[in-house]
């Protein structure tokens, strides 16, 4: 297998099903039912943290099987709202912000 091969072979999967199939990943259906695309974006950015460059085809496969795996394991263990893969579960986070002291107590002088 070459680098092309199994790039060609990614772009023709297109579900999670796929995926986990095609990298041989053991999975619970109902698991996937719910968690799809939270797996499918984990694994995504798992992918754009490794260092996969040097990698023969091989190792790059058995590399990439086992973060879809643990992609997948991170949805077996937890849940779409605590491991919070999608922007829409970051909104309501607690946020932090700071003010100069400035800003609130503005030029020295000036009364209201």
């Amino acid at each position: 297998m070459s680098h092309v091969d199994l790039d060609l072979d990614l772009e023709e999967l297109s579900s999670a099903e796929d995926f986990l199939d095609y990298f041989e990943v053991p999975y619970e259906p109902a698991v996937v039912h719910v968690n799809r695309l939270h797996i499918l974006q984990r694994f995504h950015d798992y992918l754009a943290a490794a260092d996969d460059a040097t990698l023969d085809p091989p190792e790059r496969r058995a590399l990439y099987a086992e973060l879809l795996l643990a992609a997948y394991r991170d949805f077996v263990e937890s849940d779409a709202r605590t491991e919070k893969v999608f922007r829409v579960f970051k909104l309501n986070e607690p946020r932090t912000a700071s003010v100069p002291l400035s800003d609130l107590t503005g030029p020295r002088g000036s009364a209201p």
